[in-house]
């Protein structure tokens, strides 16, 4: 006699359509999942296009300073003049040096500086805050909520197309609880998102060597909070893994604007940033927008961002060509 291997599900359409019924549910789980995901890639037409362009933050001592009055010694109306003088096309203002900050300027100073920049053809290409998503207190995550839409607001007025946010410090205690500390993050970022939407203001979330330090960090906090307001604002610098090339590669299709440091293994690292190896992964990824640059004071050489931004813009043009 020939022994067969009888089909449990042989003659049972039951079985067989709750099969059926499962496999395509579980499909379509995964279908929406990775067609969310999906949405906060960058859709972007034709090849690369890239404008060099300069990070205040480049100038962060200098914008700072005062004289012995207590006026400013260089203003971002001087910033702006020297990039012209440089012909620098573009130029992300972080708010912290708007001197009104953390309350919002008047909007005659908002508008006389959008007005500056646009007549020497100018760019405002993003603008930031100092805000906290990831402490503990829920007073304090709420009070950067309300400081990030006072500035979205700003950004809306200066033609600013998005502003930086952080995920915060590693709270203590909190070291091997990311999860758990990102439940606090997400919906801040949600709430900003909303906010941002309806100001016309993308939400930049940087990695910032902080609460998120790795590309699977950044696109698990995208995950969540899936928006299409909302994508990474690339820190070259701030990737605390062991190639910071790959995390970049990785994060690039979510990047809204760009933070390119003078070394990708952080600012005391005297091993120079790969510039041809980084526009290699724009064009790949046919990015289209700005590169600002951000020079940092270090312990192992003196700092002159009057040199050293044109130096590194200069690098990255070399590599354009």
């Amino acid at each position: 006699m020939e022994n067969k291997i009888k089909n449990p599900l042989q003659g049972n359409s039951k079985y067989w359509f709750l099969s059926f019924v499962f496999i395509t549910n579980l499909l379509l789980v995964v279908c929406v999942s990775n067609t969310s995901f999906a949405q906060n890639k960058i859709k972007r037409s034709g090849p690369a296009s890239i404008v060099p362009s300069l990070n205040a933050y480049s100038f962060n001592k200098i914008l700072l300073s005062k004289d012995e009055e207590g006026n400013p010694k260089f203003t971002l109306f001087d910033l702006l003049d020297w990039c012209a003088e440089q012909n620098i096309k573009a130029i992300d203002v972080t708010g912290y040096y708007f001197s009104a900050y953390p309350e919002v300027p008047s909007d005659d100073y908002l508008f006389a500086f959008k007005q500056k920049a646009f007549l020497l053809g100018i760019d405002i290409s993003g603008t930031g805050i100092r805000n906290d998503f990831a402490s503990p207190d829920p007073e304090v995550r709420q009070e950067g909520v309300e400081l990030a839409k006072k500035w979205i607001v700003v950004a809306s007025r200066l033609g600013a197309p998005v502003i930086r946010l952080f995920a915060g410090k590693i709270p203590e205690g909190y070291e091997n609880k990311w999860d758990e500390v990102a439940e606090w993050m997400i919906p801040c970022f949600k709430e900003c998102a909303e906010f941002g939407e309806k100001h016309g203001v993308m939400i930049g979330i940087q990695n910032h060597g902080d609460m998120i330090q790795t590309s699977e960090q950044c696109l698990k906090v995208l995950k969540a909070v899936d928006s299409d307001w909302v994508g990474i604002i690339l820190d070259t610098g701030m990737f605390k893994t062991e190639d910071p090339y790959e995390d970049i590669k990785a994060v690039t299709p979510f990047a809204v604007n760009w933070q390119v440091k003078e070394s990708v293994f952080g600012k005391e690292s005297e091993i120079r940033t790969d510039f041809s190896k980084i526009i290699e992964i724009l064009r790949e990824n046919n990015y289209r927008g700005y590169l600002p640059v951000e020079t940092l004071e270090n312990k192992n050489k003196a700092y002159d961002p009057f040199v050293l931004v044109p130096e590194m813009i200069s690098e990255l043009n070399n590599a354009l060509r």
